[in-house]
């Protein structure tokens, strides 16, 4: 079997990486994957063979760029068996691409549904929440693949005494990382010794000034984006993910597979990667008081709930992921 992979970006995302994931146990299982995106990066350099195709961004009118690229990508994937769009993005391909088997992964929630999407053989979706915003299709849910053993990494902390709580993602008003930040008075009123460090960056320059609020606050300590995030997620105490909007949070099950309980606003599809009071906990988003409780009530937990995570995270992991997948996809 021949799938060409089409990405929107460059730089592996949360979307991109689950692609490479799988794309690596289809490999193993004798099929001939080729990747595109827009320009060479990370993507191209990921040990496939790599088509450049520019589906355009999310600016306005940045979808002309995708129909221009029509009749190149119908040519193009006529000699493949699966074309798999890796995005809403993605998705603008489908008008050209009647007659081939396509496959459209929506890794969003998503406010309407256009009419195009319908011409898809397969929908693919990360939750129940993001599918249940699909009206008229008729998508499978197969969650993120996550690596349940990843390999070791060193903390990229300073050393020092006292436990660590942690953030690892996009810094954007979606993630809600101030919320975090504004949490940190009543998380240190209830346990003096915690630090909070915050890792990652804006890659999309989504909204520089929210990035520099981030980065000016000094209750924090500030990190670059981590790459092996499963081996530095071992090294927290609790991973805090205060979205105001997630479709999966593929980060919560990664720190789970390692053994760190979570604490997770209650948006989106969260509350299907956490059980409540059992590998972490749930509370509403935009509320750093209940946020710094949560945090506080895991940290007395913390050995239980990091032994319940890890085993809750297993069904997430990227082997069964991969047969889940290949069973929907092949012709």
């Amino acid at each position: 079997m021949k799938l060409l992979g089409v990405n929107a970006v460059d730089h592996p995302g949360g979307a991109e990486i689950g692609l490479l994931r799988l794309a690596a146990r289809l490999r193993d299982r004798g099929w001939d994957i080729t990747l595109t995106s827009p320009g060479e990066g990370a993507l191209s350099d990921a040990g496939y063979p790599w088509v450049k195709v520019d589906v355009g961004g999310l600016g306005q009118g940045e979808g002309a760029r995708a129909v221009a690229t029509w009749p190149r990508a119908l040519r193009l994937a006529q000699r493949y068996d699966v074309v798999y769009l890796n995005s809403t993005v993605c998705g603008r391909l489908l008008p050209a691409l009647r007659g081939t088997r396509t496959i459209l992964h929506v890794h969003d929630i998503v406010d309407r549904v256009p009419r195009h999407w319908h011409s898809a053989d397969v929908v693919l979706t990360d939750s129940q929440a993001a599918a249940d915003r699909l009206d008229g299709l008729s998508p499978h849910v197969v969650y993120c693949p996550i690596e349940l053993d990843p390999p070791p990494a060193a903390p990229p902390w300073a050393a020092g005494p006292g436990r660590v709580v942690g953030f690892l993602g996009r810094i954007e008003p979606r993630k809600g990382v101030l919320d975090l930040i504004d949490a940190v008075p009543a998380i240190r009123a209830g346990a003096p010794d915690v630090r909070v460090v915050v890792m990652g960056d804006d890659f999309y320059e989504s909204d520089a000034g929210y990035l520099q609020r981030v980065r000016a606050a000094r209750d924090v300590e500030h990190l670059a984006w981590v790459e092996n995030a499963g081996g530095v997620l071992r090294h927290l105490d609790v991973l805090v993910a205060p979205s105001h909007q997630e479709p999966f949070g593929t980060v919560l099950s990664e720190a789970m597979a390692v053994g760190t309980p979570v604490v997770a606003t209650r948006v989106g599809g969260l509350a299907e990667v956490v059980e409540d009071g059992v590998t972490g906990m749930l509370v509403e988003p935009g509320d750093p008081p209940a946020l710094a409780a949560g945090i506080l009530q895991v940290l007395e937990r913390r050995e239980a709930m990091g032994a319940a995570a890890r085993e809750a995270a297993r069904r997430f992991g990227a082997d069964a992921y991969a047969e889940r997948v290949e069973a929907l996809i092949r012709p």
